[in-house]
């Protein structure tokens, strides 16, 4: 007689068969034929996961369209079939599946477009911010400053992209009307992703604060990443630049420094 792991194994086995055809053996649907009852609990999984997907990705859907979106869900729910109760949580890994798609090979943008909004999702749920980090820092010595390493705070992502993502990403959103002059070859940028409050700013980066805020959260102490900004930009506003990042909350000491009591980095 099978365990229940097997069974259990059977019936996963059989709902994300890619031909739709396996019913489980032994599947009893109260007098219904097995294979049509199978199928129409299929099908509402299926939608359930399509759903879920639409909602986190609704621009990534307006781009390819409704039909290729579900087709293109469906694949990926082959592939990453959620392994957690939480859909919110189901789409994770969807942008590096349309990398790898071949049906999307002719739209490069797409990726990074999913990987933008997969980053709205998860800022608009992640905790509030801790206190602001100038505080922290005010108590720490200036000598000690070249070694400080920072981090990005939990409510905040970034997104670095050779496609202007973040500006068709706007263009569609509902009743932005559409830009013909728009250029997806215009060339790449740096988005920091941060919510305020209960919304998410999209925020492009220049060049001299990119590699500032690039170069923290690659792990480098501030020092060495104040060399790679003035190596870009002698000229760059370092102070500036980084006081604007811990007053917005943006970054947040990574490690304990000196005098600071837990809690306080």
């Amino acid at each position: 007689m099978a365990s229940l792991l097997d069974l259990q194994v059977a019936f996963a086995a059989a709902l994300l068969d890619p031909s739709r055809q396996r019913v489980p053996v032994g599947l009893s649907t109260g007098g219904r034929p097995a294979a049509e009852g199978f199928g129409l609990y299929r099908n509402s999984v299926f939608g359930n996961y399509r759903k879920a997907l639409r909602a986190v990705y609704p621009v990534v859907e307006a781009l390819v369209g409704e039909r290729f979106f579900a087709h293109a869900a469906d694949a990926y729910v082959g592939v990453h079939p959620s392994r957690c109760g939480d859909l919110n949580r189901f789409g994770s890994l969807f942008a590096d599946f349309l990398r790898d798609f071949p049906d999307a090979a002719g739209l490069a943008y797409l990726p990074d477009t999913a990987r933008l909004e997969w980053a709205i999702e998860t800022v608009f749920h992640a905790e509030d911010p801790a206190p602001a980090a100038l505080v922290a820092l005010s108590r720490v010595s200036e000598d000690d400053y070249p070694g400080l390493h920072f981090r990005l705070a939990p409510h905040c992502r970034l997104i670095e992209s050779p496609w202007p993502v973040d500006r068709l990403w706007h263009l569609n959103q509902p009743g932005v009307p559409w830009d013909d002059d728009f250029d997806i070859d215009a060339g790449g940028v740096l988005i920091l992703v941060r919510r305020c409050g209960f919304e998410v700013e999209l925020r492009r980066l220049g060049a001299a604060e990119g590699v500032l805020l690039a170069s923290l959260v690659a792990g480098l102490t501030l020092g060495a990443a104040c060399e790679r900004v003035l190596e870009r930009d002698p000229q760059a506003a370092i102070a500036a630049m980084l006081r604007g990042l811990l007053s917005a909350a943006s970054l947040q000491l990574a490690a304990p420094a000196q005098g600071l009591p837990d809690g306080q980095h």
